[in-house]
């Protein structure tokens, strides 16, 4: 507005005439153009009202012959204009524009001489550009003063949101000194001598190298945690959690501190519990071991004079007398069975029982075990029958693991199968693995049960069907299966059948032996024909 004055005046005035009337009037180019510019403000609109202010300048250098004519203030105003816009990139594009304006000025002067000597006009746009500095540098410390109030602002924001939470937040160096802290510190931690001595020196000294790693996995990028106690209160715990913090200054650490006394506790107790209940697990397990030994003794007597008194071999006995003796020992051999099963049982868990290995046919063992269920199955009326191949299946196992496993499920599948089932027994070799598999026609097992079945002492179906077992056969099936590396799996349809698959990596891989004379000889096909 003050050009277009300027140059109206001198016009009417006189003595502005000519190119020097139109350098006068580019100058309020970008005053009009910054009006309609910077109603969108941003910094693409403000580099284009640079643009135009070097235009400016330059048209009016040109015009009225740069720093020797009467308009050399106005040379300067795209550099007033890029202080008043503010920020670095605003500034050099003002004096950039300066400099080419200034350079124009002297290629005019030297084309056409210097400009008209009118002193007055000199010194009012000297005048002009002066104000306009001026105006700029108010500006310019204004918008810095907002964006410094406005960092402040944000600051105490973030101070404050800092300071309302529940833990103590500390901003560190990586030596441990504490430069800040905020929120709410624990009771067993204070904040001032975390200042005068740093974080390092209150923590207790054995739990120091836990603090010093988190440290330096949080200066490697990676989250760093410790639970330590403080010097001050052995008796309570605290949890950090550090973190790397991006910082022009240097590496800093932004660390969370927080109570655990409470956490720290509940798991001190629950370890407590642990011990207290793996060492009556263990006092459990030494006392069914000695007690089962204690009693196999006196029953292994028991057996043998009742098996002399049903077999009469010193004479003869009542017929009631050799039915008690009978059942004494039917009773007998049960509750050996039974105790022999608790001791499996105890030193499995106990992880004290050891596979002895040796190498056999397990057709031979599977053959065995249902020799000995054959009677009671036929006394049953189930029918007992085996499908095995015609080849040895060479296997490298626990012999009497193996024969307990075949024999815990045979026996089960007859005692759950009613009178005209059947029982079969499947023995394969497939690959390096034995399968033995167990199928009955029985009572079946439900859903539900199948799940919890393979644990010691489980049962499944009715009262009355638990009464028939212990819930130990299955469970030795499964612990012997893990022990050899393999596993035991159950399906079962209720009132169908079950049908049990143990599946043993010890199975040992037949090799045709080579030919006599050397080595063998493969014949290969050959390819793309040939005679």
């Amino acid at each position: 507005m003050a050009a277009a004055l300027l140059a109206l005046g001198g016009r009417w005035i006189g003595g502005i005439d000519g190119p020097l009337f139109y350098g006068v009037l580019a100058m309020v180019v970008p005053g009009l153009s910054g009006l309609g510019l910077l109603r969108r403000d941003g910094p693409g609109e403000r580099m284009i009202l640079l643009g135009v202010w070097g235009l400016a300048a330059l048209l009016t250098a040109s015009l009225s012959g740069g720093l020797t004519g009467p308009l050399t203030g106005f040379v300067f105003l795209p550099l007033a204009a890029g202080i008043a816009l503010g920020g670095p990139r605003p500034v050099q594009a003002g004096a950039l524009a300066v400099g080419l304006a200034a350079l124009a000025g002297l290629f005019s002067a030297w084309l056409g001489g210097p400009g008209p000597h009118l002193p007055a006009l000199a010194a009012i746009s000297a005048l002009l550009t002066a104000a306009a500095a001026a105006l700029a540098v108010r500006l310019s410390w204004r918008q810095r003063e907002a964006r410094l109030a406005a960092a402040e602002a944000e600051t105490a924001r973030i101070e404050t949101l800092l300071a309302s939470q529940p833990g103590l937040t500390l901003v560190l160096e990586p030596s441990g000194r504490v430069l800040a802290a905020y929120g709410a510190p624990p009771v067993s931690l204070p904040v001032d001598p975390l200042f005068e001595s740093g974080l390092v020196a209150a923590v207790h000294a054995p739990d120091r190298p836990r603090l010093l790693d988190a440290i330096d996995r949080a200066i490697k990028g990676h989250d760093g945690a410790a639970l330590f106690a403080p010097r001050a209160a052995l008796d309570r715990r605290v949890q950090l959690i550090v973190r790397r913090l991006e910082d022009p200054s240097g590496p800093r650490l932004i660390a969370q501190v927080f109570d655990a006394t409470a956490q720290y506790a509940r798991e001190l107790g629950l370890e407590i519990a642990r011990a207290e209940a793996e060492t009556r697990e263990a006092g459990k397990t030494r006392f069914l071991a000695n007690m089962s030994h204690e009693l196999r003794t006196p029953l292994n007597a028991v057996l043998g004079f009742s098996d002399i008194m049903r077999q009469r071999i010193f004479g003869p006995l009542p017929d009631r007398y050799g039915e008690y003796a009978e059942n004494i020992h039917q009773a007998g051999g049960h509750l050996l069975d039974l105790i022999n099963d608790v001791l499996d049982v105890t030193k499995i868990e106990a992880e004290r029982y050891t596979l002895t290995l040796e190498r056999f046919d397990a057709r031979e063992v599977v053959s065995a075990a249902m020799a000995l269920v054959r009677v009671g199955a036929d006394d049953k009326g189930v029918n007992l029958s085996s499908i095995l191949p015609g080849d040895p299946v060479e296997v490298s196992a626990d012999k009497r693991a193996l024969k307990q496993i075949a024999l815990n499920l045979l026996s089960n599948a007859v005692k759950f199968t009613p009178r005209g089932g059947s029982v079969t027994v499947t023995v394969e070799a497939v690959g390096p693995y034995l399968e033995v598999v167990v199928a009955d026609t029985g009572v079946g097992i439900a859903p539900e049960d199948v799940r919890r079945l393979g644990r010691p002492f489980e049962q499944a179906g009715e009262m009355e069907q638990r009464r028939q077992g212990t819930g130990l056969g299955l469970s030795l099936v499964r612990a012997f299966a893990e022990l050899h590396g393999g596993r035991m799996s159950i399906d079962s349809t209720l009132g169908e059948g079950t049908a049990v698959t143990v599946r043993l990596p010890v199975a040992l891989i037949a090799r045709a032996p080579a030919p006599e004379g050397g080595a063998e000889i493969i014949q290969m096909p050959l390819k793309g024909g040939g005679g």
